[in-house]
């Protein structure tokens, strides 16, 4: 339903990885890829679960705390080949394909004047690129924060570069997200959070302002927040 013409505008912020697409499988392939590449032992795949979200540059010396810096630059490199390889085998679509509900969901809030858009996300400009190609969803999104310009998550930077570039107070946007760097983000930037139940972080960690366990929950979740469209 669209809201009003003088209706506020509002920007909602997306996470990606865990909240709009399910990547873990690819993920932990190549990161075991990457492990096994320097001759390093891979770490388990609950501590490689808990790293999605963060910047490769700081999520390789958490993993691994043991090794040089040398070490961490050369397994951020062997799992860009391996996540990229997969990516191209596969195709993005394949290789990270969207939970239940979520092209429904982000078509019918595009319809809204109302709304923007946006995105937060550890991956790469080139990485979020493709992916969006991939499923056909570039231009919902009028803002699109990703690593390569920003310090990793839980630093507020990225919130702040969305708003900056949209025109839109913190008082007007809403992050969504499955791990504890986007709440934490979110609320470093001063942004009122939605966590994602079926993401990467147990929910409970998560501590946010409301949560879903379904994209379906969502329209009632923003009329809490903003109240509901005219």
């Amino acid at each position: 339903m669209n809201a009003a013409p003088n209706a506020p505008l509002r920007l909602i912020i997306f996470d990606v990885d865990g909240t709009l697409v399910d990547s873990q499988g690819d993920i932990v392939a190549s990161m075991n890829h990457a492990f096994a590449a320097i001759g390093a032992p891979a770490p388990e795949r609950a501590a490689i679960i808990g790293i999605i979200g963060l910047s490769l540059d700081v999520a390789m010396p958490r993993l691994a705390p043991g090794l040089e810096a040398a070490a961490h630059d050369a397994l951020v490199e062997e799992y860009k080949r391996s996540y990229m390889g997969r990516r191209a085998e596969a195709g993005a679509a394949e290789s990270s394909p969207l939970f239940p509900g979520t092209r429904q969901m982000l078509e019918s809030l595009g319809t809204r004047a109302d709304l923007l858009l946006g995105i937060a996300t550890g991956k790469s400009r080139r990485g979020l690129d493709k992916l969006l190609e991939g499923h056909g969803l570039t231009k919902l999104f009028v803002t699109a924060q990703v690593a390569d310009h920003h310090p990793s998550k839980p630093h507020p930077a990225m919130l702040h570069a969305a708003l900056s570039e949209t025109g839109i107070d913190a008082a007007d946007a809403v992050m969504i997200g499955d791990t504890t760097y986007d709440m934490d983000m979110a609320r470093a930037a001063g942004i009122r959070t939605i966590g994602a139940s079926w993401g990467y972080h147990p929910a409970a960690d998560l501590r946010a302002d409301h949560m879903l366990s379904a994209w379906s929950d969502l329209p009632a979740c923003l009329d809490l927040l903003w109240g509901a469209p005219a």
